[in-house]
């Protein structure tokens, strides 16, 4: 690994529409690059949140139609960054369902890495929202790592947050770094968005770069913010808080091996047998 670099995580509150999406976040992208981000983040579907099923299918393209896609690229060709696209909605020719992808783009605007979402998020929530992701994107079934000049970056998006031997697999295969990006939602970040992003860095000795979405967006569904950058100790080095815009951090690759050295668990596994399942007593009488 090089010298020391800078992240920034960019927050935004995408429409259902990409257009006015993509003119939101590109200002964003350039004062980053201004700012003097190497690395750029961006979160989890940073072009269009819809919340209607059928509506995803029709207004998803293919990677080579993709306005979001061909901006960044050329965003990052310009500026002579590295751009990391949290996901984008990805439709596959002869797919019923479209992929939930992550790209990293090389300052030439190069395609270095794809990774597909693994974990869909299927859930309630006591706020009334029901989320199925699944009925829209088919889940990837493979773990990627992204080569950067200043180490390797796992892959993941969101909901695989919650899923930490993913994290243990990337840290164990190479991964200094952690990618992130999110749109967590209001409740549930409240709830668990700190404390999940800070585990994921202190159990793999891992610098986490977590950009997520924040805001109102279409049909009332709220978004959580507070992209976080965070240092292998667990130290919250950015917060980007509940408004548009970006947090930024300096990282130190040294202190991916300090954190490693002095808590060496990622050496530590040890095999074990799984607990039989137990039957319930039975109630007395029964």
């Amino acid at each position: 690994m090089s010298n020391r670099f800078r992240v920034a995580v960019v927050q935004n509150c995408a429409e259902r529409e990409m257009a006015p999406s993509i003119a939101a976040i590109e200002p964003l992208i350039r004062a980053a690059a201004k700012d003097g981000a190497d690395l750029i983040q961006l979160p989890e579907m940073a072009t269009m949140i819809e919340p209607d099923n059928a509506a995803v299918l029709r207004k998803t393209v293919t990677e080579a139609e993709d306005p979001g896609l061909a901006a960044f690229r050329r965003l990052a060709s310009e500026l002579g960054r590295w751009i990391h696209v949290g996901s984008l909605l990805i439709k596959e020719k002869g797919a019923s369902r479209v992929a939930n992808r992550a790209f990293v783009i090389d300052p030439e605007g190069r395609i270095t890495a794809r990774y597909d979402k693994i974990h869909l998020f299927d859930v309630a929530i006591k706020d009334g929202h029901a989320y199925k992701e699944s009925a829209t994107v088919a889940p990837g079934d493979k773990a990627v790592l992204a080569a950067l000049p200043w180490g390797q970056m796992g892959l993941s998006i969101c909901y695989d947050l919650r899923f930490a031997a993913l994290f243990r697999a990337l840290a164990q295969g190479g991964a200094a770094y952690l990618g992130i990006p999110a749109a967590f939602t209001y409740t549930t970040g409240l709830a668990h968005w700190h404390v999940l992003v800070r585990a994921r860095a202190i159990e793999t000795g891992s610098y986490v770069f977590a950009a997520t979405q924040s805001g109102i967006h279409a049909e009332g569904r709220r978004t959580f913010g507070h992209s976080l950058i965070v240092s292998p100790w667990g130290e919250v080095l950015a917060d980007a808080g509940d408004k548009v815009g970006y947090a930024m951090a300096e990282i130190d690759p040294a202190k991916v091996e300090e954190a490693r050295q002095m808590i060496p668990a990622l050496r530590h596994d040890r095999p074990f047998q799984a607990p039989e399942r137990l039957v319930p007593f039975a109630a007395a009488g029964e």
